[in-house]
């Protein structure tokens, strides 16, 4: 054969699978602007998420929490406001009501329905520290069902899960967890022991949103 046509050919297949990688994850190229500078023995970027953390003013920590993610990979936030308004007259998957009810809060399990109004798809699931570990180093966002009480040291019933936080990296060295949590005014950041964390996160079965 001639080497040309070789070449030739060899090129135009090699331009063809990534034309065809960049294609299948368009999505992914978008929601993952901050994945590609972690730090080095971090599990994803918790000072590129930072930005991103907003208190909550009212019982809607899992609509903050889908704001923040939004945030994250768009970079249009949305509003405290805005978000809870569109929350209140969106039918959830739970229950025959909306997604937020300003009494009961956000069931856990209408977060992914929230996110897919912003066009973001995301799962629900069950995992582990090696799942979040693997998530975030490949720059997905997680959001966490946990107990908040255990997070903040507060007292109360630490054995129920109560609210939402997203899960911004994973030390393993220093053993630490760092969340953006809405929650608390020093929530940007969060910084909690992998053991408080694994404690809080466990009252809910370790439940986690995953943006795919």
């Amino acid at each position: 054969m001639n080497s040309a046509l070789t070449i030739t050919t060899a090129t135009t297949a090699a331009a063809a699978l990534v034309a065809f990688a960049v294609a299948v994850e368009p999505f992914r190229a978008a929601a993952d602007p901050l994945g590609a500078n972690q730090p080095t023995g971090m599990f994803g970027n918790p000072a590129a998420a930072a930005p991103f953390w907003r208190l909550q003013h009212s019982s809607d920590c899992g609509e903050m929490a889908v704001a923040d993610v939004v945030g994250q990979i768009t970079g249009n936030e949305p509003d405290e406001r805005s978000i809870t308004s569109l929350a209140k007259t969106t039918p959830g998957v739970t229950g025959g009501g909306p997604i937020y009810h300003r009494r009961r809060g956000t069931d856990f399990r209408n977060l992914p329905v929230l996110l897919a109004h912003y066009g973001i798809q995301s799962s629900l699931a069950e995992s582990n520290l090696g799942g979040l570990e693997q998530d975030l180093v490949q720059g997905r966002k997680v959001i966490a069902a946990v107990n908040a009480e255990s997070l903040w040291n507060d007292g109360g019933n630490r054995d129920t899960d109560d609210h939402d936080v997203v899960v911004t990296g994973i030390d393993p060295q220093a053993g630490v967890v760092h969340l953006n949590d809405s929650g608390i005014a020093t929530g940007r950041d969060e910084r909690v022991s992998l053991a408080t964390f694994e404690h809080s996160w466990g009252t809910s079965g370790d439940r986690v949103v995953v943006v795919n």
